[in-house]
């Protein structure tokens, strides 16, 4: 199956299993996809991550997902920057989501990294997603 947008599909896989309860979700291993789930576990959305290995070389990341009081963490994960419409911000033009409750994930020329990271390092780039 070709895949043409596989940070959105990430994080529909998110979504969809947070709608159902569910304590882990896997998605198939890329670095951008890995670079994300860095960023979203030091931000506190979810658990932590792993990666499985298959015998034939393909890799899976298994997502541990995140709840309070059985509510989950992440009340709405948002895909900005699509293939069809990229979507680029400069340091001093970066979204603040929800007045700093959320967080804005960025690919920079120094890597991806959260908002408040962006604009410490004064740096922009792509708003890949938006999460609060």
């Amino acid at each position: 199956m070709s895949l043409t947008d596989p940070i959105g599909d990430m994080l529909t896989r998110i979504r969809n299993a947070q709608m159902r309860r569910k304590n882990s979700v896997t998605t198939p291993a890329s670095n951008i996809r890995g670079r994300v789930l860095d960023v979203l576990q030091s931000e506190g959305f979810i658990r932590g991550y792993s990666e499985v290995k298959f015998e034939n070389g393909a890799a899976e990341y298994e997502i541990e997902l995140k709840y309070s009081e059985n509510d989950p963490v992440i009340r709405e994960i948002q895909r900005v920057s699509r293939p069809g419409r990229r979507v680029y911000a400069s340091v001093r033009n970066i979204p603040s989501v929800a007045n700093g409750l959320g967080v804005s994930i960025l690919s920079t020329p120094k890597g991806v990294m959260a908002d408040h990271e962006a604009r410490a390092a004064n740096v922009g780039g792509e708003v890949l997603c938006r999460v609060f």
